[in-house]
């Protein structure tokens, strides 16, 4: 019998902790299949961020690094630079990323630092419990902003990949969503670009991905994607924020 479709080598399997309706399980089989894709499985190494994909290593089927919660970036950068020639990449939510590891990751952009960097993007605190994250929107509410966030107390939600693409060391940048199988198609199309760049030396490269969080939003998973497409895809639009290797000379 024919094989039409099977579970990406990139993947152990270790039943997945996330919950119902996240996004993150989709994006770890979009890694892990691109890994496979690409040929890069064998060499890749990935960081762990702290936050939902805390556990990221006991998902991926390739050597995985716990850092500290922000540093991943900062870890990323001694990985490669050990060994230049591997692939290497983070997995990162917005809490680890966009707050406490702001400074890691963009001095790892500024600097040019040849990693991949998978960033979920869901608007909230997922682990913690739902505290108002430097991605929240205007007027969603969070634990931590019951009645909403406001512009004149947070400011405005932070645009990761547009602040990104301005530093000369970031080479790609995209941002994409999974809510429906061609957004999938292109997720994967982007995560793996990603790597194809990092592995040809280009420099630092960047996917944000935008997610649903359930749970915390109070929302079932069907409505999530709904209010992803209506509310977050507006802010933070989808498609190649910056591509360098589009340039013409």
């Amino acid at each position: 019998m024919a094989v039409v479709y099977q579970k990406s080598k990139g993947l152990t399997d270790k039943e997945l902790h996330y919950c119902p309706g996240c996004n993150h399980g989709i994006v770890h089989k979009l890694v892990a299949e691109s890994l496979e894709e690409l040929g890069l499985l064998d060499d890749a190494i990935g960081v762990c961020p702290v936050g939902c994909s805390v556990f990221a290593y006991n998902y991926f089927s390739c050597d995985m690094q716990e850092a500290a919660h922000g540093r991943a970036p900062a870890v990323a950068t001694g990985i490669k630079r050990t060994h230049p020639t591997q692939p290497v990449f983070t997995y990162q939510g917005d809490g680890d990323l966009a707050s406490i590891g702001a400074a890691e990751i963009v001095h790892a952009a500024m600097r040019g630092e040849k990693f991949t960097t998978i960033f979920i993007n869901n608007a909230i605190y997922g682990m913690t419990g739902g505290q108002m994250a430097p991605t929240t929107l205007i007027g969603q509410k969070a634990t931590t902003c019951p009645l909403g966030r406001t512009k004149e107390q947070a400011g405005m939600p932070i645009r990761v990949s547009e602040l990104l693409s301005t530093l000369d060391g970031c080479v790609y940048a995209e941002r994409v969503c999974v809510t429906d199988i061609p957004n999938l198609n292109k997720a994967k199309k982007a995560i793996k670009k990603a790597f194809q760049l990092q592995m040809e030396g280009k420099g630092f490269t960047f996917v944000e991905v935008l997610s649903t969080c359930p749970t915390n939003w109070g929302m079932t998973p069907l409505k999530s994607i709904e209010w992803l497409k209506e509310n977050m895809i507006p802010y933070y639009p989808l498609g190649v924020i910056k591509d360098t290797s589009a340039e013409v000379n």
